[in-house]
C-alpha cells in the first residue's frame, strides 16, 4: 500500500503544480524542502521504522513530483516568443514536424525551429499557410482547392512568418486553448507571408519525424480510395488517428450517442490489434524450428507473443500520433507484459497506479488532457465492474448457447457501468451526458472494433503495396459499408431530444460527492450499500444553479474574439444579445463558446434573442444557436428570416432552416418588457428599416443597430452594438442619463464613445469585446484612455477574457475570467 500511495502522491503533486497561477520562486521551494527535511528528522527520531517509511516515502515522492514538474514547466516557459517579436515578421528556417492539416485554401502543421532572424523564436511552433485569396466564411463550392507544394514531415523550409504567442478565448467552464498548446509544446503561432522556399529534406531527423512521415505516406496512399465516401474521413482516423477531416456535424452525432471513443484510435483498438499480433506470433512461434530445435525451447512462445504484441502496440501508437489514450494503453500493456514475463503479481489497482505514474513522469501535462481522466476512469470502472471480488467462483460446464445470454447480459452490464461511471467526469468536462450511449455502443462496438477497424488497417497496408489495388478497394468499400450501416441508426438516435441531457457546472462539494459515489460503487462485491452509492452522483447531475434575486441581473460579456455575444440572466429568464462571429462554414462562436456556456449555466431555453444588426461578427452564430436550444422571441434590426434563408443557400443547404423562434419582431425605439423585476427597453433604432437592408453598406447597418438598456432595482446597463458617435449624440439628446455598465460601442472603435456620451453615462464599468491583435485596432487606445479619464474601469475581452457583472443590493461586482482563474501557462498580455 505504501508503494501505491507514494506513486499517487507523485501524480497528485504534479497535478497540483498545474493549478498554480505562476511558478513558485526559489525561496518558496527552498522553504518547502527545509520543512520536509525537518519533518523527516522528527519522524526518524520519534516514529518506529515501519511507521516512519509509511509517512516519509509518500512525502518525498510528492516532493519529487512537485520539484520535477516545476523544473520542466520553467524550462518550457523559458522557451517563449520574445515580446519584441510579437505580431511581427520573422525569417525562420524550420523543419516540418507534424502531419499537415489539409484545407481547401490552407495548410497547418507543427514545426521545429532551426534558426531565426531575429532570435527569440521558440523551438516548436504551429504554422498556418493560407492561400492568397480567401473564399470567405461560407467558402465557395464552385471554387477549386488552392494549389500548395507538398508538405512532408522532415522537410526543411525557409519562411517569413508573422509570429504570435498562443492566445485563445477564455470563458467560464470552457475549453482552454492556451493550456492545450502549452501541453503540446507549441509556444508560438506563425502565419506565412510571401512565398516560402524549400531547402532540403531530413527524413531521419528523429523518431517522431519518422513516425509522422509514415502517417503522411499512409494518408496519401489511402485518400484515393476514400475521397468519394461519406465516412471516408472516419476510416482515415481509425487507421492513422488523423481526425482533422471529420466534419463537425459528425462529431455532434458521435458525442450525442456516446461513440466518440469508437471513431478514433482508442485503447480498445490498440489492445485488439496487439492481441491479434500476439496470437499470430504465438501460433507461429510454436511451429518454427531452427537447426532441429524448436524456437519455443529457446524462448517460451508466450513470452515471444507478449513481446510481439507490445512491439505492435508501440508501432500502432506512434502511427496514431502518440496521444494520451494511446500512451495509457501502451504503458498498461507494457506493465502487463513485464509482469507476465517476470511472473510479478499485479492487481488492477496497482496496474493503474503504475501506469499513471509512468505517464505523468514522462509527460506531466498529460493531466491537463480530458482523455487522461476519461481513459483511466473507463478502465477503472471496467476492471471494478468486471472483477470477481466478493463473487462465488465455480467452473462452468454450460454450452455456448447457454453461455450466450450470460455473455450478453455481462456485456450490457459493463457498458451501463461505464456509461454511469463516466457521467461525473463527462458532466465536469463537457456538461453533457449521452443517454443513448448504452444502446448505440451495444451494436457499434462489435461492428467498428471487429470489422471496420481491421478493414481500415488492412486498407492502409494494401494501399502501400503496388499491385494490391483490388484488395485496397475491397477493404475501403466493405469497411465503409459496415460503418455506414452503423451510422444510419446512430444518426437517427442522435436526433431524439432525449438522446442526451445537459448538466450545469456543479459546486465543488457536489462534484466531490459524485466522485465519492463512483469510488464506493466500484468497491469489491459484498460491501454494504455498494449499489446505492450510484445515488450519490444524482445531486451533481441534476444541479441547476439559481438565478439572481428579484430585481437583480447577471451580465456575461463572453470572450468570442472579434465579435459580440452578451448573456443577461434574471431570476427565471435568460436573454442573449448578439450571437458572435462565423469564421467558416463549419465553425462559429455560438457552437464553440455561447452554447457551451449556456449549457454550463443550466440554461436550456432563451426568453429572447436580440441580433443587433446583420454583420457577421454579430449574427454569424444565429443558426447554430437556434439549432441548439429553443428561443421564445427574437428581435433584430433586419429581416432575420431572410438572413437565415440566404445563409442556408451560402452553406449549400437552401431547404434546411433551423428551428425558428416562436415570435420574430423588429427592434424599435419604445419597445420593451419587464420580467423578474428587470426592465428591458430598446433605445435605438427610431424605426424599423429591415426592408432596405439588402441595399445598406456596413456603416449604415451599424447606424441602425439595436441598442438595449437594462434597468434593475439597483443598477443599469447599456448594450450599444456598433452605433457611432452620431447615434450616441441622439441618445444623449433624448435624455439617456447615467448608466452603471456600458458595452463600448463598435468594439471600442474611434468612431464611437464620444466625449459627450461618456460624460452623460458616467459609467462605472465599460467592456470592449475585441479579438487579440485584430486588424481594426479595436479597442483604440484613445478610446480606452477617454473612458478611464471619465472614471470608468475599462475591461477588454482580449486582455481579460469573459467579463461577468452581477447587480445586487450589496453592490455591482465584476469578474475577469483571466484574472480570477489565472494559470502559469496563460499568455501575459502587455497592456498599454
Amino acid at each position: 500500500m505504501t508503494g501505491r500511495l507514494s506513486l499517487l502522491a507523485f501524480v497528485a503533486a504534479s497535478g497540483a503544480v498545474h493549478g498554480l497561477p505562476q511558478m513558485p520562486g526559489r525561496a518558496w521551494l527552498l522553504g518547502l524542502c527545509c520543512a520536509a527535511m525537518v519533518f523527516t528528522v522528527m519522524a526518524a527520531r520519534y516514529l518506529p521504522a515501519r511507521r516512519r517509511w509509511q509517512l516519509l516515502t509518500p512525502l518525498w515522492m510528492a516532493m519529487a513530483g512537485l520539484l520535477l514538474t516545476v523544473a520542466r514547466v520553467e524550462h518550457r516557459l523559458a522557451d517563449t516568443l520574445h515580446f519584441e517579436n510579437e505580431n511581427k515578421v520573422s525569417r525562420v528556417v524550420l523543419r516540418v514536424a507534424g502531419l499537415p492539416r489539409l484545407g481547401p485554401d490552407s495548410r497547418q502543421f507543427e514545426a521545429e525551429v532551426i534558426s531565426s532572424i531575429p532570435e527569440g523564436v521558440p523551438s516548436r511552433i504551429q504554422v498556418s499557410w493560407s492561400a492568397g485569396q480567401w473564399a470567405g466564411p461560407y467558402g465557395r463550392a464552385d471554387r477549386a482547392p488552392s494549389d500548395f507544394p507538398e508538405l512532408i514531415p522532415g522537410q526543411v523550409w525557409r519562411m517569413a512568418l508573422t509570429l504570435k504567442p498562443p492566445h485563445g478565448t477564455r470563458n467560464p467552464q470552457a475549453f482552454d486553448y492556451e493550456s492545450y498548446a502549452f501541453a503540446q509544446g507549441i509556444r508560438a503561432l506563425g502565419s506565412v507571408r510571401g512565398t516560402p522556399k524549400y531547402l532540403h529534406d531530413e527524413p531521419w531527423a528523429s523518431l517522431p519525424v519518422v513516425a509522422q512521415r509514415a502517417r503522411y505516406r499512409l494518408r496519401a496512399a489511402m485518400q484515393p480510395y476514400l475521397q468519394d465516401k461519406r465516412y471516408g474521413a472516419v476510416l482515415l482516423a481509425l487507421a492513422i488517428g488523423d481526425q482533422a477531416s471529420v466534419p463537425a456535424n459528425d462529431w455532434i452525432v458521435f458525442n450525442r450517442t456516446g461513440i466518440t471513443h469508437l471513431v478514433s484510435i482508442s485503447g480498445s483498438h490498440i489492445t485488439m490489434i496487439a492481441a491479434l499480433g500476439g496470437i499470430a506470433t504465438l501460433f507461429l512461434w510454436r511451429r518454427m524450428r531452427w537447426r532441429g530445435a524448436a524456437w519455443a525451447e529457446r524462448l517460451p512462445a508466450q513470452v515471444a507473443a507478449a513481446m510481439a504484441a507490445l512491439l505492435i502496440a508501440w508501432l500502432y501508437c506512434l502511427l496514431a500520433g502518440w496521444g494520451v489514450p494511446a500512451q495509457r494503453t501502451f504503458f498498461m500493456l507494457a506493465v502487463i507484459a513485464f509482469t507476465y514475463i517476470f511472473r510479478i503479481y499485479m492487481t488492477a489497482f496497482r496496474l493503474l497506479t503504475v501506469v499513471a505514474f509512468v505517464l505523468v513522469l514522462l509527460d506531466p501535462w498529460a493531466l491537463l488532457a480530458s482523455g487522461f481522466w476519461l481513459s483511466f476512469g473507463a478502465v477503472y470502472v471496467l476492471m471494478s465492474s468486471g472483477g470477481w471480488y466478493g463473487l462465488a467462483v465455480g467452473s462452468s460446464r454450460h454450452t455456448w448457447r447457454q453461455r450466450l445470454p450470460t455473455f450478453l447480459a455481462t456485456a450490457t452490464r459493463l457498458q451501463l457501468a461505464i456509461t454511469a461511471g463516466l457521467m461525473p467526469l463527462l458532466a465536469i468536462i463537457f456538461h453533457e451526458v449521452s443517454l443513448a450511449s448504452p444502446l448505440a455502443n451495444a451494436y457499434a462496438i462489435p461492428v467498428i472494433s471487429l470489422l471496420v477497424t481491421p478493414l481500415a488497417l488492412l486498407l492502409a497496408g494494401a494501399a502501400l503495396v503496388p499491385g494490391l489495388d483490388t484488395l485496397a478497394s475491397a477493404c475501403a468499400w466493405l469497411g465503409h459499408a459496415a460503418l455506414h450501416t452503423v451510422m444510419v441508426p446512430t444518426a437517427w438516435l442522435s436526433e431524439f431530444e432525449m438522446a442526451n441531457f445537459n448538466v450545469a457546472a456543479a459546486p465543488l462539494w457536489l462534484t466531490l460527492l459524485a466522485m465519492l459515489g463512483l469510488v464506493l460503487a466500484t468497491l469489491p462485491h459484498g460491501f454494504p450499500g455498494r449499489r446505492l452509492a450510484w445515488l450519490l452522483m444524482a445531486p451533481a447531475l441534476l444541479w441547476r444553479p439559481g438565478g439572481p434575486p428579484e430585481g437583480g441581473w447577471n451580465l456575461h460579456a463572453l470572450d468570442v474574439g472579434q465579435g459580440s455575444a452578451i448573456v443577461i440572466q434574471t431570476r427565471h429568464h435568460a436573454v442573449l444579445f448578439d450571437a458572435g462571429l462565423r469564421s467558416s462554414s463549419s465553425s462559429d462562436a455560438a457552437a464553440r463558446v455561447i452554447w457551451p456556456f449556456l449549457r454550463s449555466q443550466g440554461i436550456s431555453r432563451l426568453g429572447a434573442l436580440i441580433v443587433s444588426h446583420a454583420d457577421i461578427d454579430h449574427a454569424g452564430g444565429v443558426r447554430s444557436l437556434l439549432e441548439a436550444l429553443p428561443v421564445a422571441q427574437s428581435y433584430s434590426s433586419f429581416d432575420l428570416l431572410a438572413y437565415l434563408k440566404r445563409e442556408a443557400g451560402l452553406l449549400g443547404i437552401p431547404d434546411q432552416l433551423p428551428p425558428l423562434p416562436l415570435a420574430m419582431s423588429a427592434c424599435e425605439y419604445g419597445m420593451g418588457w419587464h420580467i423578474d423585476g428587470v426592465t428591458f427597453e430598446f433605445l435605438w433604432p427610431l424605426a424599423n428599416s429591415a426592408t432596405a437592408e439588402s441595399k445598406r453598406q456596413n456603416k449604415a447597418r451599424n447606424a441602425q443597430a439595436c441598442v438595449l438598456r437594462i434597468r434593475g432595482r439597483h443598477h443599469s446597463a447599456l448594450l450599444t452594438a456598433d452605433i457611432g458617435s452620431g447615434q450616441e449624440s441622439m441618445l444623449v439628446a433624448r435624455g439617456l442619463g447615467k448608466t452603471d455598465v456600458v458595452m463600448a460601442a463598435h468594439h471600442g472603435s474611434k468612431s464611437s464613445s464620444s466625449p459627450g456620451f461618456i460624460a452623460e453615462t458616467q459609467a462605472v464599468h465599460v467592456v470592449a469585446q475585441a479579438g487579440a491583435w485584430n486588424r481594426y485596432g479595436h479597442p483604440a487606445a484613445a478610446i480606452q484612455e477617454r473612458w478611464q479619464a471619465g472614471g470608468a474601469r475599462f475591461w477588454r475581452t482580449d486582455h481579460h477574457g469573459a467579463i461577468s457583472l452581477s447587480s445586487r443590493h450589496e453592490g455591482l461586482r465584476a469578474r475577469s475570467e483571466r484574472m480570477a482563474a489565472r494559470r502559469y501557462w496563460q499568455h501575459q498580455v502587455h497592456e498599454p
